[in-house]
């Protein structure tokens, strides 16, 4: 009787602890704010803007919709893509939006939400319009006298080293300052996502991203909220954000306005 009493207790105190550790959503409402951690480097996803000094993109709206309909203002907490999931896992923020890609690796370590901008982004290239020719393939990166810049940490970075062994690999801090750096010939190529290389050509007439149409095979993928694992419930409250917004158009809306999603969708 007395080993029962002790394995119920241990049981509570497993339940009582779960409930501790899984309450973001009532710490949000007790702090008033909502923390979200971004990057602050990836046009169209989550810009800040340095004239401004506010976040731009679709990732910046998301926020502020989720923020909203918790009733609560965001605190913003930067981050960097290398610094990324270990500061979301230290809980140094409730939620990460900055473009971040659903794959497996996070997904093992930490929730992602449903997804947004699907089929929307994939891996190409920026580079100057001058050069727009003489890259037609992953073979012509490939070699010894392009240099290819990339920031450190992010998928852009993993895709560089597994598929462009041979080519001169330049690391560069600031995600933000790339497109610069190519169009001033500090490199000859960016590595990027599609929805961002449209973006910079728009603002940059120096810049090309002449495979745009045709993302690099197997790099297709989508945007995902990123969160802590062990927190269902607010997981749940996320996705159920993001479902409404799906629901009533918004979310398409957006990812027209930022991501160059045509309008297909007829409503009635």
């Amino acid at each position: 009787m007395k080993r029962f009493c002790l394995m119920i207790a241990a049981v509570l105190l497993m339940i009582s602890f779960s409930k501790v550790e899984a309450g973001h959503l009532e710490d949000i409402a007790a702090r008033g704010t909502i923390r979200i951690g971004t990057t602050g480097d990836y046009i169209p996803m989550s810009y800040l803007n340095p004239k401004t000094g506010e976040y731009e993109g679709i990732d910046a709206e998301l926020s502020k919709i989720i923020a909203d309909s918790l009733g609560v203002a965001i605190e913003y907490v930067p981050t960097t893509w290398p610094t990324l999931s270990a500061d979301m896992q230290a809980g140094k923020f409730d939620i990460a939006l900055c473009g971040i890609s659903r794959n497996f690796a996070r997904a093992k370590s930490m929730a992602m939400s449903d997804a947004y901008g699907e089929g929307l982004f994939g891996k190409t290239i920026l580079c100057r319009k001058s050069d727009a020719k003489k890259f037609k393939s992953v073979a012509d990166l490939n070699k010894p006298d392009v240099r290819i810049m990339i920031n450190p940490g992010g998928t852009n970075e993993k895709f560089a080293r597994a598929n462009l062994p041979n080519a001169k690999l330049i690391v560069h801090e600031e995600n933000a300052d790339i497109p610069i750096q190519i169009a001033e010939g500090k490199a000859d190529i960016m590595i990027t996502e599609t929805v961002e290389a449209v973006s910079w050509v728009k603002r940059e007439p120096r810049l090309a991203a002449p495979l745009v149409d045709k993302p690099f095979e197997g790099t297709r993928h989508s945007c995902g909220i990123l969160l802590e694992k062990g927190d269902q419930e607010f997981l749940n409250y996320v996705n159920f954000v993001l479902a409404e917004l799906r629901m009533d158009g918004r979310l398409e809306q957006l990812e027209i306005k930022y991501l160059g999603r045509k309008n297909a969708t007829k409503r009635i």
